[in-house]
């Protein structure tokens, strides 16, 4: 793969030149002291000759990376993530070790992605729980806290946070064996010892046994839900689960559902999984959305004004991935038509993914923000155990919308509303209906109001 980039590099700055019409003196003073410094697998260093051009990493990373991934890709059919490296940081040598720590770590652990870390991972109230067990596990694993099951949907950070326990156990305890694996993958390799063993091949399954149960001292498992149903897979898994358990070694699972929810799931297996902790992450608030917005846009060096990031965080709150291609989307439209970052230009480079005449889809993390901003408290307040009326009237109104909007049922808003007990919810709607029925001034208006803001058209 390294080969077969370097022969084709110059063909890919010459593209790079043509097809993003960077003029002849930009190309030969910045763009051809480029070249092909390392790749491991997706991540590609680019060195930058600065012995004529002095310092210029900064400007070429701002101006022209976005042009030079987009190039390589046409031309090898293959996305890279870029970094940049200077001659003039080689030479100090502090970059070079950074560089072999970094491929090393990468050719140990080429599951585990470097980059999700607890410090680039955006505390919120609606994963700061799940963030403090998460951090727990990676200064004690195996003791405090075990098994660890992280659950929510899909795109609000779970894979980041396990990535990040990883990541800090590598660091800090070299001695620890740390294997992610996502579900698909493990339970292919079950399928395969499983046949093999079938077949009398009886080193199959020892070797994947060895691999899971006796060469393991961290093992996590990224969404469980796919290996539930599938009877020998799932046998297999929860005889690893008990060996490791058992044994004091650190078991992280995650999931998009709770456990008492998972309706094929062996009331055994379930109380395995909750003889832990079990933490949920929830819909980023508008104030966390702001939050990894501007941490974007820091990391990008680049100035985008408030007023554009509320857009985004006030239209994008489905999950966290989707507002971070929404940021993304933003900056590369701005560079590829060399126009500084406007509300207007936000506004037209999301047209697809925000527009004014489509209906907003109505979820439980919506509605949560929306009763909460009604009521001048915060989503925290309502997912907590506080009683006071000015939080419960709030929250028995949030669990009464959730079931009479979006027909979600008692179990579904009793999990995601604090992981209360369906008789709770239950009681909090009931006492809405009654208030209704009873003609509550207060209520009505409050119900009517909250109706028109979560659905407008």
């Amino acid at each position: 793969m390294q080969n077969d980039l370097r022969e084709k590099w110059d063909e890919i700055l010459e593209h790079m030149h043509t097809a993003f019409t960077i003029s002849d003196v930009s190309f030969r003073t910045f763009i051809q002291k480029l070249s092909v410094y390392s790749v491991q697998d997706d991540f590609l260093t680019i060195l930058i000759d600065d012995t004529e051009i002095g310092d210029s990493k900064s400007f070429i990373e701002q101006k022209y990376s976005l042009f030079l991934s987009v190039s390589i890709e046409e031309i090898t059919n293959i996305h890279y993530t870029l970094d940049f490296i200077s001659l003039s940081e080689l030479d100090s040598g502090k970059e070079t070790k950074q560089i072999n720590l970094l491929e090393e770590r990468r050719n140990l652990y080429p599951t585990i992605n470097p980059k999700y870390t607890f410090d680039t991972f955006i505390v919120g109230d609606n994963n700061d729980f799940a963030h403090a067990a998460s951090l727990k596990v990676a200064e004690d694993p195996g003791e405090s806290i075990n098994p660890l099951y992280i659950y929510g949907s899909a795109g609000l950070g779970k894979t980041h946070l396990m990535h990040a326990i990883a990541n800090y156990i590598i660091e800090h305890d070299s001695s620890k064996r740390v294997v992610y694996v996502p579900s698909e993958t493990f339970t292919n390799e079950i399928v395969d010892a499983l046949r093999g063993s079938k077949n009398g091949h009886t080193q199959s399954l020892r070797e994947f046994r060895e691999k899971y149960r006796e060469n393991v001292d961290v093992l996590m498992i990224d969404d469980i839900q796919f290996i539930i149903g599938k009877e020998s897979t799932q046998q297999e898994f929860f005889f690893t689960f008990s060996h490791l358990t058992d044994s004091k070694k650190q078991v992280i699972i995650s999931s998009d559902k709770h456990p008492s929810t998972m309706t094929m799931l062996d009331e055994r297996f379930r109380s395995r999984f909750e003889m832990g902790i079990t933490v949920d992450v929830k819909a980023p608030t508008y104030e966390t959305r702001m939050a990894i917005l501007r941490s974007k846009v820091e990391m990008e060096h680049i100035y985008i004004e408030d007023s554009i990031l509320d857009y985004i965080a006030s239209n994008i709150i489905a999950n966290i991935r989707e507002l971070q291609g929404a940021i993304n989307q933003v900056i590369s439209f701005s560079r590829l038509c060399g126009k500084k970052v406007t509300l207007e230009l936000a506004k037209e480079a999301l047209s697809d993914k925000i527009n004014p005449d489509m209906k907003k889809e109505i979820t439980i993390e919506y509605i949560l923000e929306t009763v909460a901003e009604h009521f001048s408290i915060t989503v925290k307040d309502i997912l907590s155990n506080k009683r006071p009326g000015n939080i419960a009237y709030p929250r028995h109104i949030c669990m009464f919308l959730c079931r009479d909007i979006i027909g979600s049922s008692l179990a579904e808003i009793g999990n995601r509303l604090g992981n209360r007990h369906h008789s709770t919810v239950m009681h909090s709607i009931d006492y809405i209906e009654n208030k209704i029925k009873e003609g509550d001034a207060e209520t009505l208006k409050n119900i009517d109001i909250l109706r028109k803001k979560l659905d407008p058209q």
